[in-house]
């Protein structure tokens, strides 16, 4: 019996100092609300959609980062510091950033006092000295980013979590696989080898299938018993959802906000689109993918399923503001066509190169 009092008494604690937290929150929104400022402020946590970009992805430092490795933190800290009047160029989440800024400007007409938006980070292992030459290229561009976390040379992984990331953007391949590994969407970006126009009042993303939105169960198939294999499988299984992938949860805070969009009757003038970019065949191996998307209660708007044929002249059609695949032979020919790509290094795939093997898998 004096179990039972004491976790009820844990109960009522906890839900008090839930309330408490909700009263603070709700007395620093009130008092930031009386301050006048003609920048958006960003949204409550709990509600955005937080993107956490590296200091890489938003803006092109490859001169900066040749300093750092060949000369050292020191010299590179001093060089942003003489520089921090002079913008950085953008890299190769610019674009996808500020179509998420377009975005959340539509949901602010429809929606003024909606917390449902997105909301950027910057998150980067730079010292805080760097900071002011970031704030200045940010506010150069009249880009919408107030949460910064700058760890001094440390791994910013640990801080994911806390900041309530639902998709993390670097160019650091390790850091990404160690995000995923946390359970955090991630990508590697990557900045295509030419530009292309791309849309200005709608948000384009487009996924691969296997390994990105859903799990490399039946990729494995591919790679280890071959195509016939796997069509009878995928057969086989058409009424059995596939697993979720690292990029599932992204798909699932797009479809969102974009049904805050269809509840205003402007499903056609969405300015979120989102594209399944699949190697399967539509007739042997489609249905599941589809079905699947259908148990989760998630659609996308389109979906072309190529059979095997390349991605990028269709990528190159697509023009999206950010493209994700597990498979480096996809990305570098999205890459060569104009396309912004994003690695997501997760699944069978990483151990195979243009369909060769690079690392023996293990067996079952």
């Amino acid at each position: 019996m004096s179990d039972i009092k004491i976790n009820e008494s844990s109960q009522v604690e906890d839900k008090a100092e839930e309330k408490e937290e909700e009263k603070d929150w709700a007395a620093a929104k009130a008092f930031f609300e009386h301050l006048k400022t003609n920048k958006p402020r960003p949204p409550k946590p709990g509600f955005a959609v937080t993107i956490a970009v590296s200091s890489r992805t938003l803006f092109n430092m490859v001169a900066e980062r040749l300093i750092y490795e060949k000369e050292g933190v020191e010299k590179y800290v001093a060089y942003q510091v003489e520089h921090e009047n002079e913008p950085l160029k953008p890299g190769p989440a610019f674009q996808f950033v500020k179509a998420l800024m377009t975005v959340n400007a539509r949901l602010r007409e429809l929606y003024p006092d909606s917390e449902e938006l997105f909301d950027i980070v910057l998150m980067t292992n730079n010292h805080a000295q760097v900071g002011v030459r970031l704030i200045n290229s940010i506010n150069h561009y009249d880009l919408t980013i107030e949460r910064f976390c700058m760890t001094g040379g440390k791994s910013p992984i640990g801080y994911l979590k806390a900041y309530m990331t639902n998709l993390y953007l670097s160019k650091d391949a390790d850091k990404v696989t160690e995000a995923i590994d946390e359970g955090i969407a991630a990508a590697t970006m990557f900045m295509p080898e030419t530009e292309n126009e791309l849309c200005d009042n709608q948000l384009r993303v487009a996924f691969d299938g296997d390994a990105v939105l859903f799990s490399d169960e039946s990729e494995i198939i591919v790679k280890q018993r071959g195509l016939d294999s796997f069509f009878e499988h995928e057969k086989k299984f058409e009424n059995k959802p596939l697993a979720q992938g690292p990029l599932k949860c992204f798909l699932e805070a797009l479809g969102k906000l974009q049904r805050k969009f269809y509840a205003k009757n402007e499903r056609l003038d969405c300015p979120i689109r989102t594209f399944l970019v699949t190697a399967r065949s539509a007739a042997s191996s489609g249905a599941r993918v589809l079905k699947t998307l259908r148990s989760w209660g998630l659609e996308v708007d389109e979906a072309l399923f190529l059979a095997g044929a390349p991605k990028g002249p269709l990528l190159q059609k697509i023009k999206p503001h950010i493209y994700f695949d597990d498979q480096m032979f996809h990305i570098e020919g999205a890459k060569e066509l104009g396309t912004i790509s994003a690695h997501v290094p997760y699944g069978i795939g990483q151990k195979y190169h243009r369909g060769k093997l690079i690392e023996q898998p293990k067996k079952e």
